[in-house]
């Protein structure tokens, strides 16, 4: 890295427990002699799952002198649950330890702001690097090897093998299965994410018929022993007059190989008819590669439904929180709606903000439900003029499990929507262990004490629940539902005491060792910044190509919450290189602000330095 921090001594790694060691505590003393990577994550979070697959193959490679360490420092009240963090871990496939920090201890020694957080430890056990955001491995890997040598070099550098005790297999039909479908035979075809596989129940939810997948990771196309998925989420039928043409009877959202892939019932048949298996970055040069649909990077398509009313395919790209339309048989895939920053604000398709959408179901009258999961939130697109509608939810920072009146109802990071017959919204909210119902403007529960409901098959006498911890179909009746008062919630996170009045907000980015800016096509940096409410910011605001801002903070408002995007593109600096590589770093940050006399007048955030 061209630039590295001053060098100051790592903080000590607190919290309640571990996990993935054997049951031991790990110090910073157990890790002396290794580069260690702090990750701090938590498992709601798209981009913290996108960094921890960025992460895997560097973290294979450097094993002997490299040790991830995941400090898990949760956003909802549910991720603070130790139970649903071990599931976590588990589903998503940790292969490092994880710090419990349900306090945010380790959080606020570290200084973290942001969802997801990486600091690099030196074996000396100094802090070399921080940066907020996905986006950063080739960052890391030049950095990590950069260490390698000057710590070998230096005697300081132990090779060898890492505090990581990996959990004992588990078995069973379903492992953490995300969404499911009714087949035309009758049977039941299930995203099995755990197992990476799409597994055809019978009717009785439990008998295996058969797999769709190797079971091994990866993007291959082909038949059912061949064929192989990456965590699969979404599945729709495809309508009957297009499977003759399309070739494929069930559309799949590949929701970590950021594709779209077809499979033919009749013999397993897997074809990849959109996406290129890379993610899309939010300002990338390069995220169209070909024209049409296998062409186009994606960013963790997360479900996906037919709707007639736009004759395509309405995917909800929860990496960069939009919706798509895919049209296979006119060959194009198109963004429908949503800006890409993060949050929630109705209006026009194309100025809408979600928070990763991740649970689609069409009502008769054509509007497309969706589960807005970051948000919390309901909400619903009018296909006839692509305008977007909150039913309930109030923002990023404001959950519950509170019933009523639709303004005053609070969900918990929600995943899959499903219209009943009587064209009420059923949502499995998926934090709260609850299914809710949404009717006339009002929310029930119909259910509770379910393991992350995620997803639901409507059936003749009441829903089929997904339910993904539990790893199973269970069946619940549709009860007339009742109220349910379990408080309204907000994230709690330290805040940040900045002065009334103008303040300099600086984005630190730096360029790794052998890269540059990069301006040949356009800016190579952007800043978003906006707040809530908005009268806290009285100057500021806005969209603009510096990191660094002078803010405005209005005296009359207290506290608040700063929203800040930040992007920043560099390129391998060869000039023997036409075409050079560039790499897009990116982060969203909500930061909770308490206005006080005399209080700093300057907030950095590191979006890599």
């Amino acid at each position: 890295m061209s630039d590295r921090l001053p060098r100051v001594r790592a903080s000590e790694l607190v919290g309640r427990g571990w996990l993935n060691t054997g049951g031991r505590d790990v110090t910073l003393a157990d890790l002396r002699g290794k580069i260690v990577v702090l990750d701090f994550w938590t498992f709601c979070c798209i981009n913290c799952l996108h960094v921890l697959d960025e992460l895997r193959e560097l973290e294979e490679q450097h094993r002997d002198v490299l040790v991830i360490v995941g400090v898990h420092s949760p956003k909802f009240a549910h991720e603070a649950d130790p139970v649903a963090l071990a599931a976590a871990v588990e589903r998503y496939g940790v292969a490092h330890p994880v710090l419990d920090d349900p306090e945010l201890v380790t959080w606020s020694a570290y200084t973290a702001r942001a969802w997801p957080t990486l600091v690099v430890i030196d074996p000396e056990g100094y802090v070399v690097a921080q940066m907020a955001g996905e986006g950063h491995r080739h960052n890391v890997e030049v950095l990590v090897s950069e260490l390698v040598a000057e710590h070998e070099a230096k005697g300081t550098l132990h090779r060898g093998d890492g505090p990581y005790v990996p959990p004992a297999p588990t078995s069973g039909t379903l492992r953490f299965p995300a969404k499911a479908i009714a087949l035309p035979n009758g049977n039941l075809l299930v995203a099995d994410a755990g197992h990476h596989t799409l597994a055809e129940l019978a009717p009785d939810a439990e008998t295996l018929v058969r797999r769709i997948g190797s079971g091994e990771r990866g993007l291959v196309d082909g038949g059912p022993d061949d064929a192989r998925f990456n965590e699969p989420n979404g599945l729709c039928l495809v309508p009957d007059e297009l499977r003759t043409w399309l070739g494929y009877d069930v559309l799949v959202a590949d929701t970590v190989n950021h594709a779209l892939r077809g499979v033919r019932l009749s013999d397993g048949h897997v074809t990849t008819v959109a996406g290129t298996g890379e993610q899309y970055m939010v300002g990338a040069s390069d995220n169209v590669s070909a024209a049409g649909p296998r062409g186009q990077k994606l960013s963790s398509p997360w479900d996906v439904v037919w709707s007639a009313e736009l004759a395509a395919f309405v995917v909800a790209m929860a990496g960069n929180h939009t919706l798509w339309a895919f049209d296979g048989k006119q060959g194009s895939i198109d963004h429908l709606a949503g800006t890409m920053n993060e949050g929630l604000l109705d209006g026009a398709g194309a100025d809408a903000w979600f928070a990763q959408p991740s649970g689609l179901a069409v009502a008769a009258d054509g509007r497309v439900w969706l589960a807005d999961s970051e948000t919390s939130a309901l909400r619903w697109l009018d296909a006839r003029d692509v305008t977007v509608h909150t039913a309930v939810g109030e923002g990023l920072f404001d959950f519950g499990h509170r019933d009523g009146p639709a303004d005053e109802a609070r969900l918990q990071h929600p995943l899959g929507v499903a219209v009943l017959p009587d064209g009420s919204v059923a949502i499995a909210d998926t934090y709260n262990g609850a299914v809710r119902r949404y009717a006339d403007g009002e929310v029930t529960t119909i259910a509770s004490g379910l393991a992350e409901p995620s997803g639901f098959v409507v059936v003749p006498d009441g829903l089929l629940v997904v339910e993904s911890a539990a790893h199973r179909i269970t069946r619940v009746p549709l009860a007339a539902g009742e109220r349910v008062d379990g408080g309204a919630h907000r994230t709690q996170r330290p805040v940040t005491d900045l002065a009334p009045g103008e303040v300099a907000l600086d984005v630190v980015f730096t360029p790794a060792s052998g890269q540059k800016y990069d301006d040949r096509y356009g800016p190579s940096t952007r800043l978003q910044v906006s707040s809530t409410p908005p009268d806290l910011l009285l100057d500021g605001a806005g969209d603009d190509v510096p990191l660094l801002r002078t803010l405005h903070l209005n005296p009359q408002v207290s506290e608040g919450v700063l929203h800040v995007t930040a992007h920043a593109a560099s390129c391998d600096d060869d000039p023997s290189i036409e075409y050079p590589a560039c790499h897009l770093n990116a982060q969203d940050w909500g930061v909770p602000v308490r206005v006080v006399a005399g209080a700093p007048t300057s907030l950095t955030l590191p979006l890599h330095g």
